[in-house]
């Protein structure tokens, strides 16, 4: 084959397009021991059109390089590991063969250089041209690599920067809600720099990658049949997979689909990589329904129409395009002449050519041909405009422009294309790129559409820049609606996310929110705890206001307390009144009147204190209810113990004129009432000083309820009224206990032990049970132990005695109070 397609004229434009790839296997491939492939990438040819028609386009315009033509200098770039530079050195000879620093051009016209649809050759061609200073214009997509001007200056990029195409393919997952993808990666500079912006956006939005293949970038590995890639993208249950990288470096996955069927997976790539080279029928396409993301710009008017009217005969210098016409439509080849086609189809056009085979719209790349030919011809101008007064530029023969001397014309070059894009050179002054999202639709017989469903603007505010038409949709076959790709399912309200050691964070556990706490929103990740005056619902998902509460009147449990406590108060009361009607009866005397009603005061009291519990608390019932209940049994169980003493002392003292007989004859046992009830006057004075009790607020004790209680203040000083209560109550049980074998006709020292062992017993089951209870049934086990220790003295003490009284008259006499005494005699009780 010829090394060149060439048209002469004043300026030359140089293009080196990827029109063949030429493979070959080394190694033994059973039957053949090597061989060699020649394939003719018809769908690039668009980028020598894109050429051709821009460079028509300048030299028709007499406002744009006038009396100046533009020629043109193409040569196929190799996807060869071996041989990139290879074409590169030819042009440079100018001897059509391979003949490394040697130029044999009697005059340069020459003045830039398109290349670069691959990095790689991009790269490689960049440094040898650097050598020379010869411009060179890369129509491929973007690439960082290429951005730095110390070690590639005379590198140009055409294409805008795509920094946000990450963020683009994230914003389209979380649209769709896909968390759990696939990513197939080239591996080469440009694709771990996207792998690594593109895990960046996935941490930062909570996407997560299932797998990360990275296909090497070798021309061995079309022919080595290695399935292993393709097999373990398609036997992965993920079902949304990104694809990155172009044509040329993914080789091995472009060959393997040919062959097997993959359905049931959303595709997720750019333009730079081809899906639409499939002959398969419609639902029959392993990439229908792919998602493409896509550089925007517009459609250049008249290209489609140039592209009808291109053929062989009105570029006869043109071998390549003589080639496509002899694969494409069936022509034979002249014996003289290769490039001479004979009995092709009348109407053969380009326009005919299936989209598998021939895309008819301007691609990214053939744009960026075209801006870059205007580009050359803009620099051109400027350039020419400065030297028009030094050299005269009417003779075009005479025409000399070195290649160096347009770098600071291209660097500061910028205009508006014909569809009012703005082409700018300047890495500086370039900005990010806006992307269509296309979806492909595979048709029978190889026609095939790419539609344009949504684009992602960067440059827009953040709510804007995303958007989408999902009706337009076409899905793969094996989705009948949205596909769906996650790790672990959505979090319900009510639930959060735990995280499993391990595993990436997309794959987590939905866990029940704790006791009061809520969650209202989806995959949220901690529950959130609700306020102390609301409680979560049974869902978890919701706070509700909590019930005021206490221990009211009204409620069951306080009617019954306020019944029990009248009952025995108004009980005290008549017992009180038998005694006082009853006052001069021997069994009365006996007992010590006085002792007998201060006793059934003080019990009626204790009863009635009780009532202070129950009711909505205040400042004066909380300080009320603790003080009376602790100096009104005080006064009970002091009163108890003085009774108690007066029997023993009564019992013991038998000689006349003894001191013990003064005491009990003066009423010395009574002043003990005095003195226990002024010690805890003093210890609750002391409390009241220190920490008084106060209205205090539980929200926690019962779901749903704020019970409003009194808070003892200082707990110290509670169980030290207590205790020293309790002191009392034992110190009477003890002298009460000591007395119990007292002779006993009216003897009442058996009933006050036991009404102190019944006292005592209460209260001592009082301590665990008052601790092991919230809120209003904590002020109810306390009512309950006031008014059953009250009942159990008054039970023990008065009901022998009223028995007597109301039901044994005859048992309450003077005679009734004799008993014989050990040695013989009568002894009054």
């Amino acid at each position: 084959m010829k090394p060149n397609v060439f048209k002469d004229g004043d300026l030359v434009i140089a293009g080196f397009f990827p029109l063949y790839t030429f493979l070959t296997q080394e190694r033994t491939v059973r039957p053949f021991k090597g061989f060699f492939l020649q394939q003719f990438l018809t769908k690039n040819y668009q980028y020598v059109l894109a050429m051709l028609f821009a460079i028509e386009e300048i030299n028709r315009n007499p406002h744009l390089l006038p009396n100046i033509s533009l020629g043109f200098d193409i040569y196929n770039a190799r996807h060869s590991e071996q041989r990139t530079l290879e074409i590169p050195i030819i042009w440079q000879s100018g001897m059509g063969k391979y003949n490394p620093n040697y130029n044999c051009r009697k005059e340069s016209k020459s003045v830039a250089v398109l290349t670069g649809q691959s990095w790689a050759l991009s790269i490689q061609v960049g440094i040898l041209l650097e050598l020379y200073k010869i411009p060179q214009l890369t129509y491929g997509f973007y690439d960082p690599n290429l951005r730095n001007d110390d070690q590639f200056p005379s590198i140009y990029q055409m294409a805008p920067k795509d920094t946000s195409l990450a963020l683009g393919m994230v914003s389209l997952m979380l649209h769709f809600s896909w968390t759990w993808v696939g990513l197939v990666i080239s591996e080469d500079k440009r694709g771990i720099q996207f792998l690594w912006d593109f895990r960046e956006e996935m941490d930062r939005n909570g996407v997560c990658a299932a797998f990360v293949e990275m296909i090497p970038i070798t021309e061995k590995s079309y022919f080595t049949f290695e399935w292993h890639y393709h097999l373990r993208i398609k036997e992965s249950p993920v079902k949304v997979v990104v694809i990155y990288g172009d044509s040329d470096s993914l080789l091995v996955l472009s060959f393997c689909r040919w062959r097997v069927l993959v359905i049931g997976k959303v595709w997720i790539t750019t333009s730079k990589w081809d899906v639409t080279t499939s002959e398969r029928d419609f639902f029959l396409d392993s990439f229908h329904g792919t998602l493409i993301f896509s550089y925007h710009h517009g459609e250049i008017p008249g290209f489609k129409t140039f592209i009808q009217i291109v053929n062989p005969v009105k570029y006869p210098e043109d071998f390549y395009l003589a080639e496509l016409w002899f694969i494409s439509f069936d022509c034979l080849l002249s014996e003289s002449d290769c490039n001479t086609l004979e009995n092709c189809p009348p109407n053969a056009s380009l326009e005919l050519m299936p989209w598998w085979q021939f895309d008819k719209d301007m691609n990214e790349g053939s744009y960026n041909v075209y801006n870059a030919v205007y580009a050359v011809a803009q620099s051109l101008q400027e350039m020419l405009l400065q030297r028009v007064e030094i050299q005269s530029v009417e003779n075009g023969d005479e025409l000399i422009v070195e290649p160096w001397q347009l770098h600071p014309f291209l660097k500061n070059t910028q205009f508006k294309n014909p569809v009012g894009d703005h082409v700018v050179l300047d890495e500086a002054r370039k900005l990010d790129t806006r992307f269509d999202i296309l979806n492909f639709w595979n048709f029978p017989e190889g026609f095939g559409l790419k539609v344009k469903v949504g684009q992602f603007a960067s440059d827009m505010p953040h709510d804007q820049q995303f958007s989408i038409s999902e009706e337009m949709i076409e899905w793969n076959a094996g989705f009948s609606e949205t596909p769906h790709s996650v790790c672990s399912e959505k979090c319900i309200p009510g639930f959060s996310k735990t995280s499993q050691l391990g595993k990436p964070a997309c794959c987590f556990l939905c866990t029940a929110c704790p006791e009061n706490e809520i969650s209202n929103e989806t995959d949220i990740e901690h529950c959130v705890k609700c306020p102390d005056h609301q409680y979560a619902n049974s869902e978890r998902t919701r706070c509700i206001q909590k019930t005021v509460t206490f221990l009211a009147y009204g409620d069951p449990l306080g009617m019954t307390l306020v019944c029990t406590a009248l009952c025995l108060s108004f009980l005290t009361a008549v017992i009180l009144g038998v005694f006082v009607k009853h006052r001069d009866t021997p069994i009365v005397k006996a007992s010590n009147r006085t002792l007998s009603y201060i006793l059934l005061i003080s019990l009626k009291l204790c009863c009635l204190c009780s009532l202070l519990f129950i009711g909505r608390p205040n400042t004066a019932t909380c300080t009320l209810q603790q003080i009376t209940f602790a100096i009104v049994f005080t006064v009970a169980v002091s009163t108890v113990l003085a009774k108690t003493i007066t029997v023993v002392l009564a019992f013991k003292v038998t000689a006349p004129g003894r001191r013990m007989r003064q005491w009990l004859v003066s009423g010395a046992p009574n002043f003990v009432i005095p003195v226990c009830s002024l010690i805890q006057m003093t210890i609750c004075g002391i409390w009241l000083g220190t920490s008084p009790p106060f209205v205090d607020k539980d929200a926690h004790s019962e779901p749903g309820y704020i019970i409003i209680e009194c808070n003892k203040g200082s707990a110290t000083a509670f169980y030290c009224v207590l205790g020293y209560l309790g002191c009392l109550a034992f110190g009477s049980f003890i002298v009460a206990f000591m007395a119990r074998n007292l002779p006993d006709t009216f003897n009442e020292a058996k009933f006050l032990t036991f009404s102190m062992l019944v006292f005592c017993s209460v209260w001592v089951t009082f301590l665990p049970v008052y601790h092991s209870t919230k809120g209003k049934v904590m002020a109810a086990v306390e009512i309950f132990s006031i008014l059953a220790s009250s009942a159990g003295l008054l039970t023990c003490i008065f009901g022998p005695k009223c028995y007597i009284i109301l039901l044994r008259p005859d048992r309450n006499t003077q005679h009734g109070l004799l008993y014989k005494s050990p040695s013989g005699g009568n002894k009054l009780s």
